[in-house]
C-alpha cells in the first residue's frame, strides 16, 4: 500500500454522508429486486404465454381460437361438452407473429432471449459512461424509470387489444432496464465498502503510522539536500518528479514499524473484504424481503381471479409501481455529480495526475455520450485480448468460475421446479410455496453468513467455496434417489415434503452465494472501472444461462427421466470448484490496483 490521501477533517460529517449514500443504495435494492421475484421469474413468462394464447389458434386447423377450450369446449366425439384434462394438455396452441406461426409457450422464451441480447448490448455500451461519476446515478435512474414504466404499462394493455404484441416490447424494456440499472447499482459497492467507518478507521491508523515514520525520518535528512531540493523547486526543474517520493519509500522502516505497517495492511484488506461482503449480502437480503412481501400481495388477486390474464397483468403492474416508488429514496440519497467521486479513501492516481472515480481526467471537459459508447465497444475488444487477460488473470479466472456457477445454480432452480411438477406431481400452489420459501430462506442466509464469517475469520473465497460445496449436495441428493426409489418411503428427493426442505436449504445457500460472488469480484476490479467490469460480470452470467437448461432438456428427452440431469448438475458445480480455488486473491487485488488499460496498439489510456 503505497500512499494514502487525507481522510477528511470532519469524521462525523463523513459518517453521516456515508450512511445517506448506503441507505440510498439499499433503497434501490429494495425497489428493483421486487421486479425479479414477482415478475421476471414468475408472472411475466406466464403472462406472455397467456397473451399469446388469448390471440392464438389450435393446431392443426389454425382456425379455432385457443380460448375455445375454455369458452366452448368440444369433446372428441364432436359434441359440445366438458373437455378432458388429457385433451387440454394435448392441444397445441400457436400464434402468428408477422409471417411466422410459433408455439405460445415459445413466445415468452423468444422474448426473454431477445431481451437478454439487448441487455448485453446495453450494458457493454454504458460501461464507460457509468464509470464516469456525474453520469452513474443518471444512468441508474434512467434505466430504472424505463423498466418500472414498462412493467407498470401492463396494467393498460389487455390481451384483447389489437396491439397486444406490444407486451413483448414492454417485457424486453423492463428486463433491459433492470439489468442495466443493476450494473450501475453494483458499481457503487467498492466505494461503499472503502468509505465504511470501520474500514476508514483502519486506514487512518495506517496513514498515521506512515506519517509519524515520515516525520521521524525527515529529521535525519541532510540540510544541504533539503536546500538543494528547494532550489530545484524554485527553478522549476523539468526533471523533478510530479509526486516526490516520501522518506518511507526511499528508506527502509525499522523492523517494529514495518511489522506494524504490514499487520495494519492485512487488517485493512480483511476488513475491506468483510465489509464488501456484508454490504452486498445486506442488499440481497433487503431485496429478497421486499420481493416476498410484494409476491404475497400479488398472490391475492391472482388467486381470487383464478389466474386470469388481468390478474397476471395486475401483479406485473404492481411490481413496476413498487419499483418506481421506492427508487425515489435512491434518487434523493445517492450522491450526484462530483460528489460521487469523493471518497474518504482518496481517488486513484494515474501517472501522477488526479482522476475522478471513473478513470476520466478531472480536467476532461470534452466528454461525449456517443464517443463513450463507441469507445466502450473498442475497450471490450481490447479487454478480451490475451495480453490483457494475462494481466488480470485472477479476475478472469473468477469470471470463468462464475460462468459455470451462475449457470449451475440457475439450472438447479429450474430443474428442481420441473422435477417437482413432472416427477413428484406437485400442485401449482405447492410450487408457488416453494417459490416463496426459497427467497425467504435466502434472507436468512444473506444475514447469517457475514456474521458467521466474522466469527470464524474466513476470507470471502473460503466462504464461496463452502457455499458452492453445500449447493452441490442438492443434485447429489437427487442422484441418491436412484438407489432409494422403491425401497424406502423417504430420501433421495422421492417425496414432496423433501422439496420444501431442500427449498429452505438451497435458498439459504443461494442468497449468500449471490452476495459473496459480487463482493469477491469487487476485490478484483481495477479502481474506477467498476461499472465496465460489472457489465462483463452480468454478460458472463446471462451468456451462460442457456447451456444448463439446454443440456437438461436433452438429457430429459433422451432418457425420459429428468432425474438423470442431477448427475450433470453435480459435474457442472464441481467443475467450477478447482477454478475458483485457483484464484489468488492477493495477487489479483494487486494486479487490479496496478492495472492500466492499454489500447490494441499498446499505448496506455487512463480513460475509455
Amino acid at each position: 500500500m503505497a500512499s494514502y490521501t487525507s481522510l477528511g477533517a470532519n469524521p462525523s460529517a463523513n459518517v453521516s454522508q456515508y450512511k445517506k449514500k448506503l441507505n440510498g443504495w439499499l433503497s434501490y435494492a429494495f425497489a428493483s429486486e421486487v421486479f425479479v421475484i414477482v415478475s421476471l421469474t414468475l408472472f411475466l413468462p406466464i403472462c406472455l404465454e397467456q397473451f399469446a394464447r388469448d390471440n392464438g389458434y389450435l393446431l392443426p386447423e389454425k382456425t379455432r381460437p385457443c380460448s375455445a377450450l375454455q369458452t366452448a369446449p368440444i369433446s372428441k366425439n364432436g359434441t359440445t361438452g366438458e373437455v378432458g384434462i388429457d385433451e387440454v394438455e394435448a392441444a397445441r396452441c400457436v400464434v402468428k407473429i408477422a409471417w411466422a406461426w410459433i408455439d405460445t409457450a415459445s413466445f415468452s422464451l423468444y422474448v426473454y432471449s431477445i431481451s437478454v441480447a439487448l441487455q448485453a448490448l446495453t450494458v457493454i455500451s454504458m460501461g464507460g459512461i457509468a464509470d464516469h461519476p456525474p453520469h452513474r446515478k443518471l444512468l441508474l435512474l434512467s434505466f430504472a424509470a424505463m423498466g418500472s414504466l414498462a412493467a407498470s404499462l401492463f396494467l393498460l394493455l389487455p390481451s384483447s387489444s389489437p396491439v397486444w404484441f406490444l407486451s413483448a416490447l414492454l417485457a424486453m424494456s423492463a428486463n433491459v432496464g433492470f439489468g442495466a440499472s443493476t450494473v450501475a447499482m453494483n458499481s457503487y459497492i467498492p466505494s461503499l465498502a472503502k468509505e465504511a467507518p470501520e474500514v476508514v478507521k483502519i486506514l487512518a491508523e495506517l496513514q498515521n503510522t506512515e506519517t509519524s515514520t515520515d516525520a521521524e525520518l525527515d529529521h535525519e535528512v541532510d540540510p544541504d539536500l533539503s536546500l538543494e531540493s528547494e532550489n530545484d523547486t524554485d527553478n522549476n526543474n523539468a526533471t523533478a518528479p510530479l509526486l516526490p517520493h516520501s522518506s518511507s519509500q526511499s528508506r527502509p522502516l525499522n523492523p517494529i514499524d514495518q511489522e506494524k505497517k504490514n499487520q495494519l495492511e492485512k487488517d485493512y484488506q480483511a476488513e475491506l473484504s468483510r465489509t464488501t461482503a456484508r454490504i452486498s449480502s445486506l442488499g440481497i437480503a433487503i431485496g429478497y424481503g421486499a420481493g416476498i412481501g410484494m409476491l404475497i400481495v400479488a398472490l391475492i388477486p391472482v388467486t381470487v381471479l383464478g389466474g386470469s390474464t388481468f390478474a397476471l397483468r395486475l401483479a406485473i403492474g404492481l411490481s413496476g409501481i413498487w419499483w418506481a416508488v421506492f427508487t425515489l429514496p435512491a434518487a434523493l440519497w445517492l450522491p450526484s455529480g462530483g460528489a460521487a467521486s469523493k471518497s474518504t479513501s482518496g481517488g486513484p492516481l494515474r501517472n501522477g495526475r488526479p482522476q475522478e472515480e471513473g478513470g476520466l481526467d478531472v480536467d476532461d471537459k470534452d466528454w461525449s455520450f456517443w464517443r463513450e459508447v463507441g469507445a466502450a465497444w473498442i475497450r471490450l475488444g481490447n479487454m478480451l485480448r490475451w495480453r490483457e487477460i494475462k494481466r488480470l488473470r485472477n479476475t478472469f479466472k473468477f469470471l470463468a468460475a462464475w460462468f459455470l456457477l451462475s449457470d449451475g445454480f440457475t439450472t438447479i432452480t429450474s430443474t428442481a421446479i420441473l422435477f417437482g411438477k413432472t416427477t413428484l406431481h406437485m400442485s401449482p400452489s405447492a410450487l408457488i410455496l416453494v417459490g416463496i420459501l426459497t427467497p425467504l430462506s435466502g434472507i436468512l442466509g444473506s444475514l447469517l453468513w457475514p456474521a458467521l464469517q466474522r466469527r470464524l475469520q474466513w476470507s470471502n473465497l473460503k466462504v464461496l467455496v463452502v457455499l458452492v460445496t453445500m449447493a452441490s449436495i442438492i443434485p447429489v441428493y437427487g442422484c441418491i434417489g436412484f438407489l432409494i426409489q422403491g425401497r424406502a418411503r423417504f430420501g433421495g428427493l422421492t417425496t414432496q415434503g423433501e422439496m420444501f426442505g431442500l427449498a429452505v436449504y438451497f435458498g439459504s445457500v443461494y442468497g449468500a452465494f449471490q452476495g459473496y460472488a459480487r463482493a469477491f469480484y469487487a476485490e478484483l476490479l481495477p479502481p474506477g472501472e467498476e461499472a465496465r467490469w460489472y457489465g462483463l460480470f452480468s454478460i458472463t452470467d446471462k451468456s451462460s444461462s442457456f447451456i444448463g437448461p439446454l443440456v437438461v432438456g436433452v438429457i430429459s428427452d433422451v432418457t425420459g427421466n429428468i432425474r438423470y440431469s442431477f448427475f450433470f448438475l453435480v459435474f457442472m458445480v464441481w467443475l467450477a470448484v478447482p477454478v475458483l480455488m485457483s484464484v489468488d486473491i492477493e495477487r489479483g487485488r494487486k494486479d487490479a490496483q496496478e492495472y492500466e488499460y492499454r489500447t490494441a496498439s499498446g499505448s496506455s489510456s487512463g480513460s475509455s
